[in-house]
């Protein structure tokens, strides 16, 4: 198994990212009635979607062999969110929307876990600035020495 080693210590904000975003899925799955688009089985891709995210952010504080743990803990998160969804008025538990679920953790860890090239994108802070360049004034005499 490949090692992942991200950070030496793991920041707390790294996990404030993953509580946020599930945060926003039992808001959401909360609801009663949901704004849904009329392609068929969207609801799946937006399921793969957001859970292989949030194992992706489950996974970045892990260090070592723990990728396997993210898979865990999303898919165990998703049973819990098709229960509490049961419970919610006008909407119901599928299973296909588990499996969405635990499908997507177990992708987006597999890539994070195993392509470098797209962990190293996604652990590329944004406002990371690039060098500046400073301009250097060389007088004629210094010119011509060269």
């Amino acid at each position: 198994m490949t090692r992942v080693l991200i950070s030496k210590i793991p920041s707390r904000w790294q996990w404030a990212y993953a509580v946020a975003l599930a945060a926003t899925i039992v808001w959401a799955s909360g609801n009663g009635q949901v704004a849904a688009t009329s392609i068929v089985n969207f609801d799946k891709v937006a399921h793969f979607s957001v859970f292989g995210l949030m194992a992706t952010l489950v996974l970045r504080p892990f260090r070592g062999g723990h990728a396997w743990w993210a898979v865990v803990i999303v898919s165990l998160f998703g049973v819990s969110d098709e229960l509490r969804q049961s419970l919610t008025p006008g909407r119901s538990m599928e299973l296909a929307d588990w499996i969405a679920d635990t499908i997507g953790a177990v992708v987006a860890v597999t890539v994070y876990t195993f392509w470098p090239w797209y962990r190293r994108l996604l652990e590329t802070p944004l406002w990371k600035r690039k060098p500046k360049i400073e301009a250097v004034l060389v007088s004629a005499k210094t010119v011509s020495a060269l």
